[in-house]
């Protein structure tokens, strides 16, 4: 790259085609790079993986290791509004000139090495933590785990949150084969922590073979509660009555045990208290995972891209209590599982709003209209309709159209994709937050 880019902007967009392949699986071309950058960590390392429950697991991590006074370099992907979500350090939100200093800096180092768009960013932000004075990072992988760029850094604790089928093309179809992928963040010797209460035979035995320290969720450390509150039972640490997530949602006390495994782990390198816990847990914040925003009718806004999540998220509603009608917002990347997406939904929606999302990946609103009908889904044009689909150009256009028919005792749950999402928030945000919604 002759002339570097002047705006955090610019170097995205240069990013984006500067390698032939979007994802391109494997780790020898990044840890060369990350070899001649001497990214390297004094502190402990946290890395999560899994299906789903990543980001809460990561939020809960960072919430509470902060409220113990640490230090603590986060990254997340993707984002849904501002690429500099994905790096915080301690708490605060990257600037673009942090970003673009250390995109200089791998573009430097990289020489004819070619790297993917998450590959190089992934390195800048690695590169940002290991300069920041830091007690603590915790890392979220992109995508598998094993071949993801993220596990050219050896963990302290690896975290396994869930395993279901996504992402077929590059991880295999079956829980096994996904599996293998996903214990490839694990390491000799390291705390290795499973989240999922199922887990494939094919992550225990590559935990067993590597010589990694196994903890599974009902065998190493477990959960109590009531509907006031929660306890936390480790290998030889109790937290007990503790305040529920302000997350909401079905698996985030999953998501939170195996958090607090993964604390019990680091122990002696970096202790928790009791009330640093709780607080951490009440005050965490994850845009976009099961997020009720204030207001009626009720708006929720929820990433889930995969059946698995779709499934939570359907339970979520559930127990939302009584709504008149749900109005859905649906966008989806045509390789996903939409008719899977779809058949944990259907009996919860009343009117399907579909949409388009900006990129060549995604399905468009006329194939997921079809997929709605190939699923059973069939429009009424009776009055007082109770099944309805229409297609939209964009999530704005759908979320407006959908908040313009929908009364105070509905909802209308966003869902489908990142981009989905973002792009309601993203529609919310230019109205300056003016209370419509």
């Amino acid at each position: 790259m002759q002339n570097l880019p002047t705006t955090l902007a610019d170097w995205l967009s240069t990013l984006e085609t500067m390698h032939p392949k979007a994802i391109d699986m494997g780790l020898d071309r990044v840890r060369q790079v990350k070899d001649r950058l001497d990214i390297h960590f004094d502190c402990p390392v946290i890395t999560v993986g899994g299906t789903n429950g990543k980001g809460s697991t990561c939020a809960m991590l960072e919430s509470i290791l902060m409220q113990a006074g640490y230090r603590v370099g986060l990254y997340t992907s993707p984002h849904l509004i501002d690429f500099n979500e994905r790096a915080r350090v301690n708490g605060e939100i990257a600037s673009d000139e942090a970003l673009m200093a250390q995109f200089a800096a791998v573009e430097a180092a990289r020489g004819d090495i070619s790297l993917t768009y998450f590959e190089f960013t992934t390195l800048a932000i690695l590169r940002l933590f290991a300069q920041s004075p830091l007690d603590a990072v915790i890392l979220e992988v992109g995508l598998g785990g094993r071949l993801d760029a993220v596990n050219v850094i050896d963990p302290d604790v690896a975290i396994v949150t869930s395993v279901d089928i996504d992402h077929t093309e590059y991880l295999g179809d079956t829980r096994e084969q996904i599996g293998f992928e996903k214990a490839g963040i694990f390491r000799p010797g390291k705390a290795a922590i499973c989240g999922d209460p199922v887990p494939p035979k094919s992550l225990v035995d590559h935990a067993a073979a590597i010589g990694a320290d196994l903890w599974l969720f009902g065998r190493d450390y477990n959960y109590s509660g009531d509907k006031q509150q929660w306890n936390f039972g480790g290998r030889s640490q109790r937290r007990n009555s503790l305040g529920y997530p302000s997350l909401r949602g079905a698996n985030q006390l999953l998501n939170a045990s195996a958090a607090l495994a993964a604390l019990e782990a680091l122990r002696n390198r970096l202790p928790v208290g009791a009330q640093e816990v709780r607080n951490g847990l009440v005050m965490v914040e994850l845009p976009g995972r099961f997020q009720v925003l204030p207001g009626r009718p009720s708006v929720i806004l929820d990433v889930a891209h995969n059946p698995h999540a779709a499934a939570t998220l359907a339970q979520n509603l559930d127990n939302m209590g009584f709504h008149r009608y749900t109005y859905a917002v649906f966008g989806a990347m045509h390789d996903k599982d939409i008719d899977g997406v779809i058949e944990q939904l259907k009996d919860r929606v009343d009117h399907w709003y579909v949409t388009d999302l900006p990129l060549p990946r995604a399905a468009t609103a006329e194939q997921l209209r079809q997929r709605l009908l190939g699923a059973g889904v069939v429009p009424s044009t009776a009055s007082g309709a109770e099944k309805t689909i229409e297609t939209f150009s964009s999530p704005a256009a759908a979320f407006a159209s959908a908040r313009s028919r929908a009364g105070e005792n509905d909802r209308i749950a966003v869902f489908g994709s990142f981009l989905t999402v973002a792009g309601v928030m993203e529609f919310r945000r230019s109205e300056g937050q003016s209370g419509k919604a």
